[in-house]
């Protein structure tokens, strides 16, 4: 009897090689773009905070009609809790700055939308503390811009809030994704 050796052959051993070399070049460029998918899901929550924020603000002003407050607010200070061009309303952390009963567009470090948000542990936080957390803002007089701090270009990976007009809601736009 002749004794046979089992195994695989050369030829076999090089297809499957071949095979996990085609496997890892589809496979891969999937996991990098993790990455991307993680700034777009924070964009998209920020988007969501920010939304929900410029919401409950606007109810507690409605809710609490143009009644000042009589008690300091966290922070110090009192709100006046008017609907009206301007005003201002005490939340847990502090005062949030109002436009038209909806919150305002306000530099880092102040108390507006960026404040009502919570975007950071802290409640008026510092440009630096808001990179920490991963963010970039900037605002004008009536638009403040929300951007991804990594991005490979920020200014296409961003969405805007802007103040209320009169008679109106803010404007808060759709994201823009394509430079995450």
């Amino acid at each position: 009897m002749l004794n046979k050796a089992k195994g695989f052959t050369l030829i076999e051993l090089i297809v499957v090689i071949i095979i996990l070399g085609i496997l890892a070049a589809v496979a891969l460029p999937r996991f990098t773009n993790l990455q991307r998918d993680a700034r777009i899901a924070k964009l998209n929550a920020a988007r969501g905070s920010v939304a929900a924020a410029a919401a409950l603000i606007h109810a507690t002003v409605l809710a609490r009609n143009n009644v000042a407050d009589t008690v300091a607010c966290a922070g110090g200070g009192t709100a006046n809790n008017s609907n009206g061009a301007t005003g201002t309303v005490c939340t847990e952390n502090g005062i949030v700055n109002l436009v038209r009963a909806y919150p305002d567009v306000t530099a880092v470090n102040g108390s507006g939308i960026l404040s009502a948000a919570g975007l950071t542990t802290i409640f008026n936080p510092t440009l630096a503390q808001l990179q920490a957390e991963g963010y970039n803002y900037t605002s004008t007089a009536t638009v403040a811009t929300f951007q991804i701090q990594g991005a490979p270009t920020p200014a296409s990976c961003q969405f805007t809030y802007t103040e209320a007009p009169i008679n109106g809601a803010p404007t808060i736009s759709a994201v823009t994704t394509t430079g995450c």
